[in-house]
């Protein structure tokens, strides 16, 4: 059959493939084909799900047809299919994987069907919908008698109250199901399935709030971001405001004032732990729709949420990275809290970095976008005072307290000490003033490594280029990477001798000695071991906030964002390990890290104190973090940056080859680079190469890592070269290449 440029459509197929397809649509299917649905298509021998971007034209050739449709309605609109064109463009990655990345995982979940009785989950298009069964009286019941026993008890109940759900009635009546089924046989009530929603808060109602009186400082950072709003135009502001100087109030009042014009609000966070603290405050202060996005939810209560969000039945959403796709309307404003946190960067598949994808959102919905941060990225703060970012400023934290008073102890010498005597004396001092501490240590388990003293073997994972790290509770060695695991072993593995040694430090031997120094403290651990189940985050928080923890102990999931009033002492018991990743921005994570944590001592009403132990005393990032010379260290960091040609002076991207055979993978990586070389004279513009080198961590879950990285000062020129490599190079079978635009770190 000839096709009609009418009737054939532009499919994006969620493959790694760089290229969409054109199908052409049946008669009978036409009515239902709309762009933004999803269908059914033949691909090779098999069939896939599609998304239908639009109509083409110009096509002769005979084409497949569309074998089905599979939603009733669009899952995205055209504005979103541009965001997501243009990341698959910039981030180099195929668009159909870019939509199924953007929409929530819980729209294809295969659910059980509930019992007549029995609230269940419905499908709808292929996506799970939890259902409730409603039971009302019959509007024409027979003329027999009413049942007895507790089938004529629940027809009173119904005939009280109209109308109860199946949870309800069985919350009455316990066990109920066969005279609900009986009632309705005879014609005494009638049932209906009715669409709700999974609740992702599952907490007690909140107790509303008011505005707070705001200092000078906020104030006008408030009125600059609503007159902006006003004006309907894109406008990119980066929030610098020192920790505890009331940067989500100023969000609050703000959004408040778009809220009251119609507008939405999109509210991004770094890391679920911070999520429940700030939903709090915002469902404290505001009675309209919030829905909230991030990994911690089930796949159904996130296609919930989702939908909720799609069917404009909300205007605020907060959430985590993947919250920058929320089907969110008439955006006014996106606000991305702690804007210098890498998790808004994927990290593996499509690696979109949602904190940049913000201010590309923001320019396409003519909203205001909101960096906010005490601790700018050094190329964040290199826009704003250059013009390009508007640069508002809090000097001064809300309770009038200064900063607090950081006293770095040199731990040289010292090994073996996990905390010295200095730290011990002031945490001792601060549970008999009745103020909380909190302890900072950035690597969980008990111990780093483990060690055989006869033959000096060390305990490796076999997959990844790491040591296993030790975990005392579960007696097993772990990596942190593919989580493979052993059991601790009592002897060598290598040589058989019973002289292993644990080495290293990790937040579990650290609680341990915390409580064997303090027994009397009540003591917490906040780490991805102790937040894995549902809630696990809020739960220690809600108790540190409760003050029923005396002393915290955590890794960097505690530097981020959180408000403790109570908190008057933070001890930082080591930060080499990101001082001495061999990163670029190492120094610059040091900073940031050290700020933020000293940012959570002092909050309430008592000054705070920290204490830093470290091996590099003199390095300037501590000494400028200690002093809250923040201008200066930036300045320093920046002389850096363009003496070694790293950002912002120059754009990046890191490009990883992958294999299961490391001279495969090393030969291959000098076959990639004489392809870049010769393509980069092709295309012109200065793009600078470097490597190939192995990757600093050269095995990943079984495979070897090369890398190279390529530098150029234009934007333009790096693109240009990497679209062209995409159309030139394809990697041989067993090796995968990895392109990584606009790196967040280099390992």
């Amino acid at each position: 059959m000839k096709n009609s440029a009418s009737d054939i459509i532009e499919v994006a197929i969620p493959l790694p493939l760089d290229t969409t397809f054109h199908y052409r649509v049946p008669e009978a299917l036409m009515p239902r084909i709309t762009p933004g649905k999803r269908i059914l298509v033949p691909f090779g021998r098999r069939k896939v799900t599609g998304y239908v971007l639009g109509f083409a034209t110009g096509e002769e050739r005979e084409l497949r047809e569309v074998a089905d449709v599979l939603d009733d309605s669009p899952l995205f609109t055209p504005r979103e299919l541009e965001l997501y064109r243009w990341a698959a463009a910039y981030y180099l990655h195929p668009l159909g994987e870019v939509i199924k990345a953007a929409l929530p995982a819980g729209i294809n979940v295969q659910s059980r069907r509930g019992s007549s009785a029995d609230d269940g989950d419905a499908m709808a298009g292929g996506k799970a919908v939890r259902t409730e069964t409603v039971y009302r009286l019959a509007t024409d019941p027979p003329a027999a008698d009413v049942p007895r026993g507790k089938s004529s008890l629940i027809l009173s109940h119904l005939h009280n109250a109209g109308e109860a759900t199946a949870a309800e009635l069985r919350g009455i009546f316990a066990d109920c199901a066969p005279q609900l089924r009986r009632l309705r046989e005879l014609g005494f009530v009638e049932s209906e399935a009715r669409e709700v929603y999974r609740d992702p808060f599952r907490e007690e109602a909140v107790t509303p709030d008011a505005p707070l009186v705001l200092n000078a400082g906020q104030a006008a950072a408030r009125d600059r971001i609503v007159a902006a709003v006003d004006t309907g135009r894109f406008t990119p502001f980066l929030l610098h405001g020192v920790t505890g100087s009331g940067k989500t109030e100023v969000y609050l009042q703000t959004i408040a004032h778009l809220l009251d014009r119609g507008r939405t609000a999109l509210v991004l966070v770094p890391e679920i732990a911070l999520t429940p603290q700030l939903v709090n405050r915002f469902r404290r202060r505001f009675r309209c729709g919030i829905a909230v996005l991030h990994s911690g939810l089930s796949d159904g209560e996130r296609y919930d949420e989702w939908r909720r969000i799609r069917r404009g039945e909300v205007a605020i959403v907060i959430g985590a990275r993947s919250a920058i796709f929320a089907p969110l309307e008439r955006i006014g404003m996106i606000v991305v809290d702690e804007e210098h946190e890498s998790s808004y960067k994927q990290s593996e598949g499509f690696r979109y970095n949602a904190r940049d994808l913000a201010l590309v959102r923001g320019k396409m919905e003519k909203a205001c976008v909101v960096l906010g941060t005490a601790t700018p990225q050094v190329t964040t703060w290199h826009a704003a005072t250059t013009g390009r970012l508007e640069l508002l400023s809090l000097p001064e934290r809300v309770n009038g307290l200064p900063m607090p008073r950081a006293e770095v102890i040199d731990a040289r010498g010292r090994k073996g000490d996990a905390i010295l005597p200095p730290l011990a004396e002031a945490i001792a001092a601060n549970l008999a003033n009745g103020g909380q501490t909190l302890v900072f240590l950035n690597r969980r388990g008990f111990a780093t490594w483990l060690t055989c003293e006869e033959c000096g073997h060390v305990l490796r994972c076999p997959n990844c280029a790491v040591t296993l790290t030790y975990h005392q509770r579960k007696d097993r060695h772990l990596c942190h990477y593919c989580d493979y695991a052993i059991p601790a072993p009592s002897v060598c593995p290598d040589c058989g001798s019973t002289q292993v040694t644990h080495l290293g430090l990790g937040t579990e031997r650290v609680e341990e000695l915390v409580r064997e120094r303090f027994p009397e403290a009540r003591v917490d651990r906040m780490d991805r071991d102790t937040t894995r189940g549902k809630g696990g985050h809020a739960r220690i928080l809600r108790r540190v906030a409760e003050r029923k923890t005396d002393i915290l102990i955590g890794t960097q999931m505690v530097a981020k964002g959180h408000d403790f009033p109570g908190i008057t002492l933070v001890g930082i018991v080591s930060v080499e390990s990101t001082l001495n990743i061999p990163d670029y921005r190492s120094a610059e994570r040091a900073f940031q890290l050290v700020t933020q944590l000293m940012g959570r001592a002092g909050r309430g009403d008592d000054p705070g104190k920290v204490i830093i132990q470290t091996l590099n005393p003199d390095h300037y990032a501590l000494s400028h973090a200690g002093a809250g010379s923040m201008g200066e260290f930036y300045a320093a960091e920046l002389v850096f940056r363009q003496e070694t040609g790293y950002p912002p002076f120059v754009h990046l991207a890191a490009l990883y080859l992958t294999g299961t055979a490391a001279p495969a993978v090393e030969q291959e990586s000098k076959v990639l680079a004489a392809q870049i070389r010769t393509l980069r004279r092709d295309t012109g513009g200065r793009v600078e190469i470097l490597g190939p080198s192995p990757a600093p961590l050269v095995k990943l879950r079984g495979r070897f890592r090369w890398q190279l990285l390529l530098k150029a000062p234009e934007r333009s020129a790096l693109h240009r070269l990497l679209a062209r490599l995409r159309g030139a190079y394809t990697p041989p079978s067993g090796i995968r290449l990895q392109v990584d635009v606009d790196p967040v770190d280099l390992m």
